[in-house]
C-alpha cells in the first residue's frame, strides 16, 4: 500500500486522539498513537520534529524492554567460533550447516548460504532469514517443509545474496533449548540477541557488504524480523509476512498466544493479557523501524493477524516515515489470501530488498 502524505486535517485528528486528557486533566500517553512524544521531563507533547521522534523512539524501546527484558550489553562479545558440520553445493550457492557462539554457553545452529559466482573482492548483500513456527526450524525456509511459499532463504540465495537462516529457540536443532536456564526474561529478547549475532557473523565475512543487511520472516519469523530491525540499526530493510497487527486486533485482543516461554510471558504474568496494560504496541514498533525500509505482507484472510489493524496503523506509521523524508520506504501489501506468503508478494519483497539495499 503506497499512500501520499497525510492530509493536515487527518494528522490533526491523530494528534488530538493521541493527547486525549486523562482523569487528572493531563494528556494521556497512548501506545495506540504516534502523535505525541515525551518532553525533557517525560510529559507528553505534540510530536512535530525528528528530535521529538527520537525521544519517542527511546521511550518505545524502553517500553518494549519493560515487557521483554533488557537487551544485554554487546560489549566484549565472544568470538563467533563458526563450526561447519556439512557443506552442500548447488549450481548457484554453497549451503553450510553451522553453529556459532551466540554468547558464552550457547551455540546457535543455522544454515549459511554463500554464492558461487563472486568475483574477486566483490561484496553482496547479507540477509537474515527467520523461519515460521514448525519443528523443522531453518529447514522450512530451505524448502523442506510441507507448505509452499516458505523457502525464502533458499530463494534469496539463488538470487545471489549471502543468507543466514538460524533456528529459533525450541525448533530445529535448537529443539532442546532450556528457557529456564538462560539470562533472559523472554524468548523474544534471546531471539533478538541471536539475530543480532547473525548480523555480526554476516558482516565478519569478506563476501558481505556491511551496509547492505536485510531481515525477512513469515509468521513467527515475521514478528521476529520486526523486533530484530527495531534493535539492530544495521538492518536497512525489514520484510514481515503475516507477522503483526496491533495488539487489540490480534484475535480481538486475546493475547494468550504471545505468552509462551518462546515469546513474552510477562504479557500474561504482569500485564494480565490486557492490551491496554502492555507497555508497547505495533503502532510504535513499525514506526521505530524508520528510516529502514519496511515491507509488510498482510493478507485479507489471515486469521492470526487482522489486516484491518494493519490498515489502521499505516497512516500513523507513514507519518514517521514522512518525518524522515522516506515515505516510499513503507510498503504494505494486502493480497486476497490466507496466512501465507504468496509468490507475487514474496517476489515483490525480494525486489523491495534489492531496491533499497542498492541505495
Amino acid at each position: 500500500m503506497n499512500r501520499g502524505p497525510l492530509p493536515i486535517v487527518l494528522f490533526s485528528c491523530l494528534l488530538v486522539s493521541g493527547l486525549a486528557a486523562d482523569e487528572t486533566g493531563s494528556p494521556a500517553k497512548s501506545h495506540q498513537s504516534l502523535a505525541w512524544a515525551p518532553d525533557a521531563s517525560g510529559q507528553p507533547m505534540p510530536l512535530k520534529t525528528l528530535e521529538d521522534w527520537e525521544r519517542r523512539r527511546a521511550a518505545i524501546i524502553a517500553g518494549f524492554e519493560e515487557a521483554a527484558g533488557k537487551l544485554p550489553s554487546r560489549e566484549n562479545l565472544p568470538d563467533l567460533d563458526v563450526q561447519v558440520s556439512e557443506r552442500i553445493e548447488t549450481d548457484q550457492y554453497v549451503r553450510e550447516t553451522i553453529t556459532f557462539a551466540s554468547e558464552k554457553g550457547d551455540r546457535t545452529p543455522a544454515y549459511l548460504y554463500l554464492p558461487k559466482d563472486l568475483k574477486p573482492g566483490e561484496k553482496r548483500a547479507g540477509v537474515v532469514a527467520l523461519h515460521p513456527t514448525g519443528a523443522l526450524g531453518k529447514g522450512i525456509v530451505d524448502g523442506k517443509g510441507e507448505r509452499p511459499n516458505r523457502a525464502y532463504a533458499r530463494e534469496l540465495a539463488e538470487r545471489g545474496h549471502v543468507v543466514i537462516a538460524p533456528d529459533y529457540l525450541s525448533f530445529g536443532d535448537y529443539k532442546d533449548y532450556d528457557f529456564a536456564a538462560d539470562r533472559y526474561e523472554s524468548g523474544t529478547m534471546k531471539g533478538i540477541w541471536n539475530h543480532m549475532r547473525c548480523v555480526d557473523l554476516l558482516v565478519s565475512r569478506a563476501e558481505v557488504d556491511p551496509a547492505k543487511i536485510a531481515s525477512i520472516g513469515h509468521s513467527l519469523g515475521g514478528h521476529n524480523a520486526i523486533f530484530h530491525g527495531v534493535f539492530d540499526r544495521r538492518v536497512k530493510v525489514v520484510v514481515s509476512s503475516c507477522g503483526w497487527t496491533p495488539l487489540h486486533d490480534y484475535y480481538g485482543g486475546d493475547l494468550k498466544g504471545w505468552t509462551s516461554d518462546r515469546y513474552i510471558p510477562s504479557i500474561r504474568d504482569r500485564y494480565e493479557l490486557d492490551p491496554d496494560k502492555v507497555p508497547f504496541d505495533y503502532y510504535e514498533l513499525i514506526a521505530a523501524l524508520a528510516p529502514a525500509a519496511f515491507f509488510s505482507n498482510s493478507p485479507l484472510r489471515d486469521s492470526n493477524f487482522d489486516w484491518r489493524g494493519v490498515e489502521k496503523v499505516a497512516p500513523q506509521a507513514r507519518r514517521i516515515y514522512e518525518l524522515h523524508g522516506v515515505p516510499t520506504k513503507l510498503r504494505i501489501a494486502f493480497p486476497d489470501d490466507e496466512h501465507d506468503f504468496p509468490t507475487i508478494e514474496r517476489e515483490e519483497s525480494y525486489r523491495f530488498i534489492e531496491r533499497w539495499l542498492a541505495e
